[in-house]
């Protein structure tokens, strides 16, 4: 029973066709120096204003839009409810 659970839970996850490293990617990476010469590179920012916030407010650094995002894909579900305006 164990095996037939565990044998699911693999189809399952490997029909969904997502790598797991784009599970965390967002559009925006923070890099900061962290000393000696190594920079930091945190690239699960969504938005510019939150990396300049990173980066501030550790230690020296700077954004760059993330080289592996890939965005959504076309004709994927749109986040968040629409509402209908109201003609006056």
């Amino acid at each position: 029973m164990r095996r037939m659970l565990i044998a699911t839970a693999v189809a399952a996850a490997m029909s969904l066709n997502l790598r797991a490293s784009q599970a965390y990617e967002r559009p925006w990476c923070a890099l900061t120096d962290i000393g000696g010469g190594v920079m930091h590179e945190n690239c699960t920012i969504p938005t510019f204003e939150m990396c300049v916030q990173e980066v501030i407010a550790g230690n020296r650094g700077f954004c760059i839009p993330n080289p592996r995002w890939q965005g959504p894909r076309p004709g994927g579900r749109e986040t968040g409810p629409r509402r209908n305006r109201a003609n006056y």
